[in-house]
């Protein structure tokens, strides 16, 4: 039995190949044009920071130390992802401070997000993987994504040590006009 020849079936059949044919195409196209995480990712990343007590200083240095961010605790910054190079990721210090509380440095530092990752897999490729994402900075998320410092109070102690020791001394041998600022604990 022999088939028969059906034009508007046929015609039916080139145009869908033909619909296919472009969208591969486009998928093509796309994935030679950049990484996945070139297309999905933004090179730079939004940092909210605050701390307990409101209104501590705060200094932002680059890997470099270079300062990008000085202000104050509530606010947001925006960081950059890659300085640009190849593989070029950025890391950053985060110094919160405030008079009688104790100090917090924050690193935040930048690794492979998932788009890079598997993205590149489904549409990158290698061109994605090795090229066009590493020089973009898309292709990383800074950690950790918000910063909320619990400042502590400020420990005194009464000798040199940096090591946060205390001194137990006899009163003899305290300077008589050190006495007088001498307090007595309960």
């Amino acid at each position: 039995m022999e088939k028969e020849f059906n034009p508007i079936k046929r015609k039916y059949e080139m145009s869908e190949i033909i619909r296919l044919k472009g969208f591969a195409w486009l998928l093509v196209s796309a994935a030679m044009v950049g990484g996945c995480a070139t297309i999905v990712g933004d090179k730079t990343q939004l940092i909210p920071i605050g701390s307990d007590p409101d209104l501590a200083s705060i200094v932002i240095v680059d890997e470099t130390g270079a300062q990008v961010f000085k202000g104050t605790t509530p606010t947001t910054v925006t960081l950059p992802k890659s300085d640009g190079s190849y593989w070029g990721k950025k890391s950053f210090k985060v110094t919160i401070t405030k008079p009688g509380y104790a100090s917090q440095m924050i690193p935040i530092t930048a690794s492979a997000n998932g788009w890079y990752i598997g993205g590149n897999i489904v549409f990158g490729g290698l061109i994605g993987w090795f090229i066009v994402d590493p020089f973009n900075g898309a292709m990383y998320t800074l950690s950790p994504k918000q910063i909320d410092a619990a400042l502590g109070d400020q420990a005194t102690h009464n000798n040199r040590a940096t090591d946060g020791s205390i001194s137990i001394v006899l009163i003899e041998d305290v300077p008589p006009g050190l006495r007088a600022r001498m307090r007595r604990l309960d």
